[in-house]
């Protein structure tokens, strides 16, 4: 049997218990991402959904892990102009291994969860 994946529905980046106001500060005001509901069932969960293009981002809560390698990676228009905005605000950028076709970094939100953007050229 082979699996017919249709699509990435959404990505979970975890902070810690209590952090959603500062969450939705960072993804909602600094990045200005959509904020949606989460269904009934898991509100009591906490956490936080945004929409961010034909997916979603979910923002839940758990104890600190730690730093990972673990991040997920968005195709983004006027990459330059993204990454002069978030030091402007003090996000903290680390610059990515330049791969053939791509210019690339990586930004931290508030809790350590690295995001890559990258933008073909």
């Amino acid at each position: 049997m082979k699996v017919q994946f249709k699509r990435l529905d959404h990505v979970q980046l975890c902070v810690p218990f209590g952090g959603e106001e500062r969450a939705r500060d960072f993804y909602g005001r600094l990045l200005g991402l959509e904020e949606i509901e989460k269904p009934d069932a898991l509100k009591r969960n906490g956490g936080l959904w945004f929409q961010i293009a034909d997916i979603q981002l979910h923002v839940g809560v758990e104890e600190v892990q730690g730093q990972s390698k673990r991040h997920p990676a968005f195709e983004v228009e006027g990459l330059a102009r993204i990454r002069e905005y978030l030091l402007e605000n003090q996000v903290k950028i680390k610059d990515e291994i330049p791969v053939p076709g791509l210019d690339r970094f990586s930004f931290f939100d508030p809790f350590g969860n690295r995001i890559e953007l990258m933008e073909r050229v």
